[in-house]
């Protein structure tokens, strides 16, 4: 076959260093297109970028020819720039070093885009921790309490 071709979606999350409530409710939609773009302009397709205040997630159709973890970590370099270089926090902003990315078929695609929309309600009830988890249990990864959390 000549031609390669993919359809890989992920629902990626990650949080601010030290779950930090740093992301602020009056430009967080501003990161969110920041999110997107930042994902769009790495041949990534961004379908629809979410959170709170210590979190976001990111539902994309990953691009052909980049890993994920080249995707995520360029993702999280592009957005705490802006951040750092338009919000005039305090102190200096970071992503934490890690990251959650899950496998999406195409059937649940809407599900997890309804899911990432309702991410303000969904924490009225539970908080982030809970929250991943609950996801890693769902798919199955092991993880080390001692290093998830950074």
């Amino acid at each position: 076959m000549p031609q390669s071709l993919a359809k890989v979606y992920l629902h990626i999350v990650f949080s601010t260093k030290n779950r930090e409530p740093l992301l602020a409710s009056p430009w967080r939609d501003e990161l969110f297109r920041v999110l997107g773009g930042a994902a769009n302009n790495l041949g990534c397709q961004s379908l629809i970028v979410g959170g709170v205040e210590d979190h976001v997630h990111l539902l994309i159709q990953l691009g052909r020819t980049i890993s994920v973890a080249d995707a995520v970590g360029k993702i999280k370099s592009t957005s705490s720039a802006w951040i750092n270089q338009t919000r005039g926090l305090a102190m200096s902003f970071h992503w934490q070093a890690g990251y959650a990315a899950f496998s999406v078929s195409q059937s649940n695609v809407e599900a997890v885009r309804e899911y990432v929309r309702k991410q303000p309600e969904h924490h009225i009830k539970q908080s982030f921790q809970d929250e991943l988890r609950e996801w890693l249990r769902r798919y199955e990864i092991e993880w080390d309490e001692r290093y998830v959390w950074d």
